[in-house]
C-alpha cells in the first residue's frame, strides 16, 4: 500500500497532524512509534523524528525501508531569515541546503555535499500543490513564499549567523531538519516537499518567540496538509472517472 510519508521534529508539530488523522494505528520500529492511517481519503504514516539533521535522516531512512512510500513531506516551524517574513507566514521550500557542511578547504563552495550538491530540490508537483492549497484558503491573514530553506545542527540566535546564512545562501528561513530529510529522500529517489511556518527571527532572544509561536505554527501547517491531501484525493477521483 502506497503511502504518503509525514515527518514532523517536535511534539507539537507531531500532535496536530494526529489530530486531523483518521483510522490510527502503531507501528513501532526500533523503539520509534510511526503511525498509521487517514488524512483527507489519503493513506499516512507520520512520525516524530526528534530534532537535528542526524535524527530528522534517520527516521526518513527507517520510514523509507519501512513503507512503501511515495512521497515524503516534512512540515514545522523555521525562523525567518529573509526581512519580509513575519510570524505566522509560510515558506515552501523549493530548494534546501545545509548551511553547516563545510568542505570549502577542497574548493567547494558552503553547502555543497559530494554525490549530492549545493542544493536539493522538491518536487515540482508538491510545490504546486501547496501553492494552490494556501492560496485558496478562504481566510488566509498571512504570507507565502516559495524559496530556500537552510538547515544546520543549531537553533540560530544570533544576529550575525543570521545575516551570514541570508547573505551565502539566500535562504529565506532556517531550521534544522528539512534539508537532510531532503537530501535523505533525494538519494533514495522519493519524491519530497519541506514547509515551513514562521515561528521566530534570530535576534539574540528569539527563543521565548519560538515557545510563544511554536503552536500557531504547528496548527498552519496541519491545515495546510489537510487541504493538500484534499486536492490530491479530489485530483484522484476525477482521474478514475476518466478511465
Amino acid at each position: 500500500m502506497k503511502r504518503i510519508g509525514i515527518i514532523l521534529a517536535m511534539q507539537e508539530e507531531f500532535e496536530e497532524i494526529q489530530n486531523i488523522m483518521k483510522n490510527c494505528d502503531e507501528k513501532r520500529i526500533k523503539e520509534i512509534s510511526f503511525i498509521t492511517g487517514k488524512i483527507e481519503g489519503q493513506n499516512c504514516v507520520i512520525v516524530q523524528s526528534g530534532i537535528g539533521k542526524v535524527n530528522s535522516a534517520r527516521i526518513t531512512q527507517m520510514m523509507i525501508d519501512n513503507f512503501d512510500i511515495e512521497y515524503i513531506m516534512n512540515l514545522g516551524s523555521a525562523g525567518a531569515l529573509n526581512p519580509m517574513l513575519k510570524i505566522g507566514d509560510i515558506v515552501i521550500g523549493d530548494e534546501l541546503v545545509q548551511h553547516d557542511f563545510d568542505i570549502t578547504a577542497f574548493g567547494h563552495a558552503k553547502g555543497y555535499i559530494t554525490g549530492v550538491g549545493d542544493r536539493v530540490y522538491s518536487d515540482k508537483y508538491l510545490i504546486e500543490k501547496f501553492e494552490k492549497a494556501i492560496e485558496n484558503l478562504e481566510d488566509r491573514n498571512y504570507e507565502i513564499k516559495t524559496g530556500t530553506i537552510a538547515s544546520g545542527d543549531i537553533f540560530c540566535t544570533e544576529i550575525e549567523m543570521k545575516n551570514q546564512i541570508y547573505a551565502n545562501f539566500k535562504a529565506d528561513c532556517v531550521e534544522m531538519e528539512g534539508a537532510a530529510i531532503a537530501q535523505v529522500s533525494y538519494l533514495n529517489n522519493i519524491p519530497f516537499i519541506v514547509i515551513r511556518s514562521i515561528s521566530d527571527t534570530p535576534n539574540g532572544n528569539n527563543a521565548i518567540t519560538f515557545d510563544q509561536f511554536v503552536e500557531l505554527a504547528s496548527k498552519r501547517c496541519a491545515r495546510i496538509l489537510k487541504e493538500v491531501l484534499k486536492d490530491i484525493t479530489k485530483e484522484e477521483k476525477e482521474k478514475e472517472k476518466d478511465i
